[in-house]
């Protein structure tokens, strides 16, 4: 492998020469014992130690999302602490789950927050913060568990669990000094400040856009200019439904000129989006199942009440495509004036979903029937309203998706920010 000048191999890969490639044990504090330590054994800290109040118990659910996040604590009482203090874990430490499916996932203990004692599944790096910097060793580390390379660290066992041996041996690239290192630490943070805010405001629009549907599409807010009382209608007076593709083998998925809607595109957006649809096979004598532009398409079978008769709708023209034979579409007779994406607003709505449940079927698969779907009463504005109210549920979906695509966009420039830094191939000072 051809190195170019400047930069070295090493354990942990093409570093500039004057970094090092350190063992984590070596970042600790060098005359304090359980620099790096794992929570009490099971048998040491039981149920029948938890207490209201005392020490609080970090488990390593609290880190798993690399920030730290803990609900309601867990307490031990200063006795118990004083006998497990070895597992002591104090603010600034890097928090570990160390068992289960995201061990490896890390955070650091906030520096207002009081010191603990670590669960069993939990482990804490105390950094030697007089020569390293602990945000620098965090990002490193959660870069390693969210590229997958501290699986070489997993023991085999009932599930995933960290070798702490091994662990404590594991080399990490180190800049050569600690304002370095703060550098990289503190650009990465930046990068965190933006995805973290970015997420907190598509979190409220979710939420923002959740509470209109519920306003709007059940008439407890009127949009300005609209008045009257809502109709109430049966799905049966709009339209009719119809099947899906029948007789199907697996020879005849993912060829042919024709294309066919899935149950994923039914479930994923209220909208179909036709980018995503798979090729099929079809016989000449299926022709009448086309879908058209306008139709709904409801899932009619599954393992949860909650995704049972999920509904999206067709805005699009298209030629030669069908519907998979676990939904069934509807479509609407030239008399309904009804818009069909305010249905399917609703029908993905808090009383739409509670609806569709109230006529399913089943007890561990659920299943709706045409038949009962077309006899589900709900109330019905305008047309003119229905249009008005999709338009504003559907801008709330855009301002979401944009968020969504700036939200991918910035993981993304993370992502490149922690290959480049994290390794030297990019310096700061």
């Amino acid at each position: 492998m051809e190195v170019k000048p400047g930069y070295r191999l090493t354990e942990v890969g093409v570093i500039p020469e004057d970094w090092y490639a350190l063992p984590l044990e070596d970042l600790t504090p060098p005359n304090r014992k359980n620099g790096i330590v794992d929570g009490p054994f099971g048998s040491n800290l039981k149920t029948i130690h938890y207490r209201t109040s005392g020490i609080p118990i970090i488990t390593s659910g609290y880190v798993t999302d690399g920030k730290f996040i803990a609900g309601k604590y867990l307490y031990v009482d200063r006795t118990k602490f004083l006998e497990e203090k070895r597992s002591s874990v104090r603010p600034g430490d890097i928090v570990m789950a160390k068992i289960g499916e995201r061990c490896g996932a890390s955070a650091i203990l906030p520096h207002n927050h009081e010191t603990g004692i670590l669960s069993g599944n939990a482990l804490k790096i105390t950094v030697d913060e007089s020569r390293h910097s602990t945000s620098y060793v965090w990002q490193v580390l959660w870069n390693l568990h969210v590229s997958g390379k501290l699986e070489v660290l997993r023991t085999v066992g009932a599930q995933p669990a960290l070798s702490m041996a091994n662990l404590k041996h594991y080399r990490l690239p180190i800049p050569p000094t600690k304002g370095e290192q703060e550098a990289i630490a503190g650009a990465l943070s930046e990068a965190d400040a933006l995805l973290e805010s970015l997420a907190q405001l598509l979190t409220k629009k979710r939420h923002l856009k959740q509470a209109a549907m519920q306003q709007l599409l059940t008439g407890q807010t009127r949009l300005q200019g609209f008045t009257g009382m809502w109709e109430m209608k049966q799905l049966e007076e709009l339209g009719a439904t119809y099947g899906g593709l029948t007789g199907k083998t697996k020879a005849d998925f993912g060829e042919g000129s024709a294309r066919y809607i899935t149950f994923m595109n039914v479930m994923s957006n209220v909208v179909i989006d036709c980018g995503t649809f798979d090729q099929v096979k079809v016989l000449q004598v299926e022709s009448q199942n086309r879908v058209e532009n306008g139709d709904l398409f409801f899932n009619g079978s599954s393992e949860t009440p909650e995704e049972v008769a999920m509904c999206a709708v067709l805005l699009e023209d298209v030629h030669d495509v069908y519907l998979n034979s676990f939904c069934f579409g509807f479509r609407f007779c030239d008399e309904a004036e009804t818009d069909g994406l305010f249905l399917a607003y609703y029908f993905r709505s808090r009383e739409g979903r509670e609806l569709m449940k109230s006529l399913a079927q089943g007890s561990t698969r659920y299943n709706l029937s045409k038949l009962a779907l077309l006899k589900a009463s709900f109330r019905l504005p305008s047309l003119p309203e229905q249009i008005a109210i999709a338009g504003i549920l559907s801008d709330m979906d855009g301002e979401i998706a944009a968020l969504e695509s700036k939200l991918a966009k910035a993981r993304h420039l993370k992502q490149g920010m922690m290959q480049e830094l994290l390794i030297g191939r990019t310096r700061l000072v």
